[in-house]
Order: C-alpha cells, then sequence, then structure tokens
C-alpha cells in the first residue's frame, strides 16, 4: 500500500501487517455470511455458521446477542482479529462487523471511526441501497478507503456495467473490477480474475470449499475454453475490451485517498470470490493510519502507546455484569499489565485483563500494536470517546454522539424497582445503545433513539439482563437539541425554559422540543444560544 506522506519513516514490521477494516451494506446483503467466510479463510473457525440457521447448522458466531439469533439480523457491532496469509506475509486482520439496520446507524458511525478502511458489500439484484448510501457517506467525511464486494451473482442479479454505473452514479466515486463475472444465477460459473489473469470457477457442490485456480495467459489462451461455455466466453472477451477502454485502472494512491473503489464480484454463501477479495485487502487495504486528536496528531509508529474508546458493551458476559469497553490503538506497542492515563479523569489505570475478540468469544491477550482492535473489561470508567495514553494529555477527536429521532417515557412493571431502572438506563446510555434523559421537572426519564426497532432491544435487555419488565410510553417530546453557547446565556435560557430543559447522562444540558416551532423560537429570541443535533463525544 502506498503511504500518503512519502516522508515519514517506514511502519514497524508488526504494525505494518495490520489491516483493520468495516463491513458495511444494507440489512440483508450478506455482510454477515461474507464475515464468517474470511474467519473460515483465516482459519479462525473451521465451519462457517448461517444468519439464518436451520437444524444442525452452526449459527454465525459475530451474531452474539440472543435477539439477533432470532431474527437473523445484526444489532450491535462486533470485532473480530484473526490472521491471513497472503504471498507469505501473515496479515493480522481486524475486522468490525457492523448492524446494517438503520435504526442502529449510530453504532456504525462511530465503529467507522476505529477503522482505516471499509469493505462495502452490495447485493447484486438490488444494486445500491439507501442504508448503503447513508453509510457510504460517512466513509466519504473521512475519506475512508474502499473496497466493494457485489454479492449473490449466482442469484439472478443484474447487469454488471448497470451495477458499476449505479455505484459511480449514486455515490460519486470511481469504479474498476478487479474480477468480472462469467455468466449470472444460474448460468453462473465463476469469475475472471482481471489482476492476476486467473479463471476462478465456483463449486455449486460444496459451500465451504476454495473456488477452483486455474492460471491462464490472457484471454486468448487455448485453456479458457475448456472451463468455460462458447457463448460466455465470447461475452466475457467484450466485456473486458469494454472494461479496459472506458474504466480507469486500480490506482493505489486514487484508491488511498477514496476516490476509487475496486471491485470484486462473487457469492459470500458458496465460498466463491472472498478469498480474491481477502488478498485484495491485503495488498490494496491500508496499513493503520494517522489519529485525528488534540492537541497533536497521533502517529501509529510512536513508541508511547495511545488508544481510544469507540464502543462499550455491557453484559456481554452475563454472569459477570462487566461492560467492556472496546479500544481502537493508534500507536505504540502495547503489553498487559501497563499503566495508562485516563486522560479524562486523568487517573491512573492498570491495565491487566485485556482481551481480544472473536465476536463474543474473548481470550487473554499479552500483547497488541497500533492498529489492533482490544477490549478492557471495567465497571464503567471506560465512556465511550475517553481517550487512553501514557501519560501524555491526548483526546482523539471525531467521534460524533447524533441527537435521537424518536423519544419515549420509560416505566418499570413493577414501581418499586425504579432504583434498578435508572441503573439500567445509565448503562445502556454510556454504552451508547440509547441517550437518556433526565428532565428538570418531574420525575422519570425520556430515553431517544435512532429507530423504532432499538426500543424493542432495550426492552428485551432489560428485562434478560437485569430482570426487570418496562414499557415505553408516548412522550410529548419529539427531538432533542444539545445546548451551547455563553455560560451566562444558557443560565438565562435554563431557567426561561424548565419545562423544555432535561440533562444528558454526561450531564450536559439538552432542550426537548415538541415541534419545530420551538427551534424556530429559540433561534429567534435567544441568538446567544446555540442548539446543535451532534456532540462530540469526549470531555
Amino acid at each position: 500500500m502506498l503511504d500518503q506522506n512519502n516522508n515519514r519513516p517506514e511502519l514497524p514490521p508488526e504494525i505494518a501487517r495490520r489491516r483493520t477494516f468495516a463491513i458495511i451494506s444494507h440489512p440483508d446483503a450478506g455482510k454477515t455470511t461474507l464475515t464468517e467466510k474470511f474467519l473460515l479463510f483465516g482459519g479462525a473457525i473451521q465451519m462457517a455458521g448461517q444468519v439464518r440457521a436451520k437444524g444442525e447448522a452452526r449459527r454465525t458466531r459475530s451474531d452474539f446477542m440472543a435477539m439477533e439469533k432470532d431474527r437473523g439480523i445484526s444489532v450491535s457491532a462486533s470485532a473480530m482479529s484473526f490472521d491471513f496469509t497472503n504471498k507469505d506475509t501473515v496479515f493480522r486482520f481486524n475486522l468490525v462487523d457492523t448492524p446494517g439496520h438503520s435504526d442502529f446507524s449510530e453504532d456504525t458511525y462511530r465503529t467507522l471511526t476505529a477503522v482505516d478502511a471499509a469493505v462495502m458489500v452490495i447485493d447484486g439484484a438490488k444494486g445500491v441501497e439507501s442504508q448503503t448510501q447513508k453509510l457510504f457517506e460517512v466513509c466519504r467525511m473521512r475519506d475512508l478507503p474502499i473496497l466493494t464486494f457485489c454479492n449473490k451473482m449466482d442469484r439472478e442479479s443484474r447487469d454488471v456495467f448497470e451495477i458499476i454505473d449505479e455505484i459511480q452514479q449514486n455515490l460519486a466515486i470511481d469504479v474498476t473490477p478487479a474480477s468480472w463475472p462469467i455468466g449470472v444465477g444460474r448460468d453462473f460459473i465463476g469469475c475472471y480474475d482481471i489482476l492476476r489473469d486467473r479463471l476462478e470457477l465456483m463449486d455449486r457442490a460444496d459451500r465451504n470449499k476454495v473456488a477452483e485456480s486455474v492460471e491462464i495467459n490472457g484471454l486468448d489462451d487455448p485453456k479458457l475454453a475448456e472451463h468455460v461455455p462458447a457463448e460466455l466466453l465470447e461475452k466475457l472477451r467484450e466485456d473486458l475490451e469494454m472494461v479496459r477502454e472506458l474504466m480507469p485502472p486500480l490506482d493505489a494512491e486514487l484508491m488511498a485517498e477514496g476516490s476509487l473503489t475496486p471491485i470484486w464480484f462473487g457469492s459470500a454463501i458458496n465460498s466463491f470470490g472472498v478469498k480474491e477479495l481477502m488478498q485484495g485487502i491485503a495488498t490494496f487495504g491500508p496499513e493503520p493510519q494517522i489519529q485525528s486528536a488534540e492537541p497533536r496528531k497521533i502517529l501509529p509508529e510512536e513508541t508511547k502507546v495511545s488508544g481510544f474508546v469507540f464502543k462499550v458493551q455491557a453484559n456481554m458476559d452475563p454472569k459477570h455484569r462487566d461492560r467492556v469497553a472496546f479500544v481502537r490503538l493508534a500507536s505504540g506497542h502495547f503489553l498487559r499489565g501497563m499503566k495508562m492515563t485516563h486522560v479524562r479523569t486523568k487517573k491512573p489505570m492498570a491495565i491487566t485483563n485485556p482481551v481480544m475478540f472473536l465476536a463474543s468469544d474473548r481470550e487473554l491477550t499479552e500483547e497488541a500494536w497500533a492498529g489492533d482492535i482490544i477490549g478492557i473489561p471495567n465497571h464503567g470508567q471506560l465512556r465511550i470517546g475517553d481517550t487512553l495514553t501514557e501519560g501524555e494529555a491526548l483526546r482523539v477527536t471525531g467521534i460524533p454522539s447524533f441527537a435521537p429521532e424518536l423519544l419515549q417515557g420509560v416505566r418499570a412493571g413493577d414501581p418499586l424497582k425504579a432504583k434498578h431502572l435508572e441503573k439500567a438506563l445509565m448503562q445502556f446510555a454510556e454504552e451508547g445503545a440509547a441517550k437518556v434523559f433526565k428532565p428538570s421537572i418531574g420525575s422519570g426519564f425520556v430515553v431517544g433513539v435512532v429507530g423504532q426497532l432499538q426500543f424493542e432491544v432495550l426492552a428485551s435487555r432489560i428485562e434478560l439482563e437485569y430482570g426487570l419488565p418496562v414499557r415505553f410510553e408516548q412522550s410529548q417530546f419529539t427531538s432533542a437539541r444539545w445546548v451551547n453557547g455563553d455560560r451566562q446565556a444558557v443560565e438565562k435560557f435554563t431557567e426561561s425554559n424548565k419545562q423544555h430543559i432535561a440533562h444528558d447522562h454526561d450531564g450536559d444540558i439538552v432542550y426537548l422540543t415538541r415541534l419545530q416551532w420551538d427551534i424556530d423560537r429559540v433561534e429567534r429570541d435567544y441568538p446567544d444560544v446555540r442548539l446543535t443535533a451532534t456532540k462530540e463525544m469526549m470531555v
């Protein structure tokens, strides 16, 4: 991979071999299935699971919550670390599988702050869907390099040029094919590997088998005719002639800037095209990158260790009521037992039980390097946006918190358990699973989420993890905005608008609104006060 900054020293080999990336897509494009096959080819698991498993078929590893298993969807980002060998180099892949469902997009947005690249999965029949577009916009804001995988080519799918055209039009990014499908739907027999001049043939009989590779010498090699029916071969030659004339070659620099994406075609459920995509990530995916922070940026090759929390997951192990902070290491070589400074509280923290993940499975790790994602079990000290360093007061920036789009009141089924409910809500607020607001007037809480499904997930988790049935009720409020501005102006504003004022779990002032008119009124009557729909998660 070309480094964008040529005068920087080379990264230490341990850091240079790391590839940290997220998988993004619309729900149902096959993202979780692709994740499973990555683990299979990386040797991390012996047999891939299925999202909708029947009978003896195994469940997927990355969906570990009860609700994910029941519904066959991902509702929580999960991290997985495993090795993958490409041309005698052993790469360390840190893969983050994100929820595709739009109701959980905030988890995904935050996850994208912790990775160096994204793999975008597109369904061959549906092309670019709405959620893919939203997630792509976030990648664009962060200039993340993107690799594209067009899935489900073994089913009836659209014309390949049409799919590429749609990506270019809708996402305003140049596309260069790294492979080209031969046939479509029932006639799909495999792909031509453009980067390495090979023929890859799919085996429909064994879903977990790596495709057979036939080495050939260009498109005129007579060996092609032994494997590809005449009419498909003629179409392949015509298509590739057009590709070479119309589409840009793969340029690593343009890809690193996020203005060009290579596209692979395949079928994740049949394990086809996955290995070529993984080789592409190893070859063209970026090494650990520079991290934005205040008062200075963090370089991965620095010897001092630093990292930041981009996700907190409560009760991953219900028996221990623990919280695990997912930490992306931004620099240095981390060793178990190290003392780190928790920048927000200025307190030292000895990290004695760091873990590496394979979804909900975790194992103690003795060391980790910049680019890795480690878990730190803790009892609420670490929050999303926190930075850990070896002493320097650095704060990683750019981790967003969004205003919720739906607000509801919440009540415990048993009124005597109001205190338990408060504890559960605060835990989910720290995890980032919901916003919890305490209104200045009256008792109770207002819970804010991005999508309706999150209320169901919260109710189910509060009951499962705390044994506390709850019900959500209509609230008079429809949206929330954080209040910023000069202290005196803010105090005057909160005093006059008590019935609209609440505090979030960080203690920040929030203005709860019923109508757009409320927001317009504040802008008109209080010019010194700013209402914002996002706040940066750092203290």
